[in-house]
């Protein structure tokens, strides 16, 4: 059965061309179909819609009517599916995206790069904020995804783990009496500890691993970044908890030193997260394919 909406597309067309068997010729039917799809428009709407002459079709004032809103809908139906195939071939559209200050600088920003080499017309929303404020604004629909660190105890959320990380204890100059032995967890909380605030998801996954070995947090110092911990560390100001993939360059340097510990911190995950059970965007999933193949190929290689 020919649907409303296929019989407004005959309607138009034989308005257009004043003729049914042009008309039929465009939409590739036969004439007695494309004559009858107007009789049973004509039926529905109770009302005449064309004159009929052997010269063709004209439109009757109700007709002039009704064509002039069916064919400002067809337009923008037709507007409509050419935003979709857009949308599908990632030529326009918007990726939202959370993440905190040093996810950003020490990971994301390559493949921001990388996606709009290859999307160039895709837009970013970089929300930046604590892991807490990003899994809020995941669940409210603000975000597509969000970089976090791992592990999050939130059942509503899936997450992808996509880069390993480790948490170690660095230290400047007046402190490499550190690293002639392996510390432990009693002698690290003798010293004066840097580390990131409470609300921190990396604080809170060093804290309580110092807690199931005995040992309670009492910082020195409580910063908001995790340069400023470096920062701090190489002013010897203390003994800093960093994530070692981000401290690179001062470790390479020697601005500070990785303090061997009798037992290291179990490593952790930096992860994909987003609304469990809730189909990412075109752009999203093809951002998330990006970042897993190329996890794919740091692992074969």
């Amino acid at each position: 059965m020919i649907s409303k909406l296929d019989l407004y597309r005959i309607f138009v067309k034989v308005a257009q061309s004043e003729s049914f068997s042009d008309a039929a010729k465009q939409l590739f039917m036969t004439q007695p179909a494309v004559s009858q799809s107007i009789m049973q428009l004509e039926r529905e709407l109770d009302t005449r819609l064309f004159y009929r002459s052997p010269k063709g079709a004209t439109l009757t004032s109700e007709g002039r009517l009704l064509f002039e809103y069916i064919q400002s809908a067809m337009s923008l139906i037709h507007t409509g599916e050419q935003k979709i195939l857009e949308f599908k071939n990632l030529t326009i559209g918007e990726l939202k995206i959370g993440v905190g200050d040093t996810i950003s600088r020490y990971y994301l920003l390559r493949y921001l790069e990388k996606f709009h080499i290859n999307y160039p017309n895709i837009k970013f929303k970089i929300m930046n904020a604590t892991t807490m404020e990003l899994c809020s604004a995941l669940k409210s629909g603000s975000l597509d995804i969000a970089f976090c660190n791992l592990p999050l105890e939130d059942a509503a959320l899936e997450q992808l783990p996509c880069y390993a990380i480790e948490d170690i204890f660095v230290v400047g100059q007046q402190y490499r009496y550190l690293l002639e032995q392996s510390q432990t967890m009693d002698m690290i909380i003798q010293l004066p500890l840097i580390f990131l605030e409470s609300k921190s998801n990396s604080r809170k996954y060093v804290e309580e691993y110092m807690a199931s070995c005995g040992v309670s947090l009492a910082p020195a110092f409580e910063l908001g970044s995790h340069d400023l911990l470096l920062e701090f560390a190489k002013i010897n100001l203390g003994v800093a908890s960093v994530i070692k993939q981000f401290s690179l360059d001062y470790l390479d340097k020697q601005l500070v030193f990785e303090v061997p510990l009798v037992k290291p911190i179990p490593s952790r995950n930096i992860g994909i997260c987003y609304l469990r059970n809730v189909p990412l965007s075109i752009a999203a999933t093809r951002f998330v394919e990006m970042i897993n193949g190329d996890n794919s190929s740091s692992h074969l290689s």
